[in-house]
């Protein structure tokens, strides 16, 4: 099912890359560029750990804002022709692995 959701959420991303920005919050973020991206998501940032810190005991806000954050660094993705396929295939590959070793094989 996870994958089902993050392909057609590619998908979806993809084919906002040929729609117009004036229709399209996907298509005017990807137009704006990098450093319009790059102040998205880390905004989205600062309002998941803001919703940890103030809201922590309310998972729908921390959902909420989990969700913002990954559809963002999805787009952000999105520009460099990544698909957040691409990356449940390297979390497929880290499966099974310490996060410390793996870690620890990126020297």
């Amino acid at each position: 099912m996870t994958e089902e959701i993050i392909k057609l959420l590619d998908e979806i991303i993809e084919d906002r890359k040929f729609s117009s920005s004036k229709r399209s919050y996907v298509k005017s973020l990807l137009d704006s560029g990098d450093p319009k991206m790059i102040k998205k998501v880390r905004e989205e940032t600062e309002e998941l750990i803001e919703a940890l810190n103030h809201n922590g005991k309310n998972p729908e806000k921390l959902i909420h804002e989990a969700a913002d954050l990954w559809f963002h660094v999805l787009v952000m993705l999105a520009s460099r022709d990544i698909k957040g396929l691409d990356v449940i295939e390297e979390l497929k590959k880290r499966l099974g692995t310490s996060g410390l070793v793996e870690k620890a094989s990126r020297k």
